[in-house]
């Protein structure tokens, strides 16, 4: 892949705002902090980028990794929308959620994971087949899914605040 490719590849993933992704009210904000992304291969055409191989995006302490990363772009350049498909870990300081697939959708700042979804706060537990994670509030909405004894139901495991 030519230099000029990559850099393009960083500017599209500047234009997403990862930082974004870990701004709230008691988050600290990363959206000025330097981007970094790694990944096998990658791709930059007029209407998307291309991340495959142990993907990453990182900013700050925010970081989405996948097997593959595909992000859609406007007509300005911008992302508009990230889908992270293998393996999807996103981690901040305060969250780490996994699951089998995950999209980003830029204008409402809203990550959708779905497929055997663990999300972890601290001591906190929560699993079920679907969570919608709002990347500025930190807010979470889970979903049950799967199959087996327990499908259908969202499990959790909560610690009292000073509980060890």
């Amino acid at each position: 892949m030519k230099t000029t490719s990559i850099l393009a590849i960083g500017a599209t993933v500047a234009a997403l705002g990862l930082g974004g992704m870990a701004v709230a009210q008691s988050r600290p904000n990363t959206s000025n902090q330097p981007i970094g992304y790694g990944a096998d291969s990658g791709e930059l055409t007029n209407t998307a980028v291309s991340l495959r191989g142990r993907a990453e995006i990182q900013q700050g302490q925010t970081r989405l990794r996948a097997n593959a990363i595909e992000g859609a772009r406007d007509a300005s350049g911008g992302l508009t929308r990230i889908e992270a498909s293998g393996d999807v870990y996103y981690v901040t300081p305060n969250e780490t959620i996994r699951g089998d697939r995950a999209v980003y959708t830029v204008t409402n700042a809203t990550v959708v994971v779905t497929g055997d979804v663990i999300l972890t706060q601290g001591q906190n537990v929560l699993t079920g087949g679907s969570l919608t994670y709002n990347v500025d509030t930190g807010e979470a909405r889970i979903q049950g899914g799967g199959a087996g004894a327990n499908a259908g139901r969202v499990r959790g495991v909560f610690y009292p605040e000073g509980s060890n």
